[in-house]
Formats: C-alpha cells, structure tokens, sequence
C-alpha cells in the first residue's frame, strides 16, 4: 500500500507536468493503439474533401467533432485495455466483456462520424 506521503505527492504534481504527462498519455495512445493510424488518415481525407467541397463553417465543426469524438473513443479505449491487461493479466471473462464494450463504443462512435460524413458530402456529391 502506498504510504500517505506518496499520496500527497502523486496529487500535488505540478501544472507543467501534469500537461508533460498528457502528452506523454498521447504519445502512448500514438504507440499502443493499432487503428489510430487509420482514423488519421480518414481524417485527413475528409480534412481534404472539406476543402475540395468548400464546406461551411458548421459543416467543419460537426466533421472536426466527429473526427475528435473518434479519437477520442479510440484513446479511452485504449485506456481501458491497458488497465485490464493489468487488472487481470490471465484470461477473464469480465475482462473480454469489459474490452469488448470499450472496442464497441470505437466502432459506435466510427458509425457516428460516418453519417456525419454522410449528412456533409452526399449532397455536394450528388
């Protein structure tokens, strides 16, 4: 168990690093998360159709919303994995629902953005 003066120190870490620590956390998404490379590059694809559709100024906020809510749902999942495979290093079945569920709100929150990206281009294109 940690003792009271570890506890202490772990919750008056400093401003700067707590923002040290967050990039660090976003580093560590970057190196452990598989399909992050994907979402960049659809991302950067409706980033490029944005421009190639001149989109207005409401558009760009529900696309920029729905690329961050993607990242977003992709990080806490990953924040999820990595305190499971801690939790319960062997197999669990809890541990594979609680994955499970954590992967299924990345793939809602893709469906999301779709339609959102749906809603945007299909009426430029057609």
């Amino acid at each position: 168990m940690d003792s009271q003066k570890e506890k202490k120190a772990w919750r008056e870490v400093k401003y700067s690093q707590k923002f040290l620590n967050a990039f660090r956390g976003m580093y560590i998404v970057w190196k452990t998360t598989r399909h992050l490379f994907i979402h960049i590059i659809a991302a950067l694809v409706v980033i490029f159709l944005g421009f190639y559709f001149h989109i207005s100024g409401i558009e760009w906020i529900a696309l920029i919303f729905a690329i961050g809510f993607v990242i977003i749902s992709e990080a806490f999942n990953t924040a999820i994995e990595i305190d499971i495979d801690l939790t319960s290093p062997e197999y669990h079945p809890y541990a594979r629902d609680t994955k499970d569920v954590a992967a299924a709100a990345v793939l809602l929150s893709v469906f999301v953005a779709i339609i959102v990206g749906f809603i945007v281009f299909l009426p430029k294109i057609f």
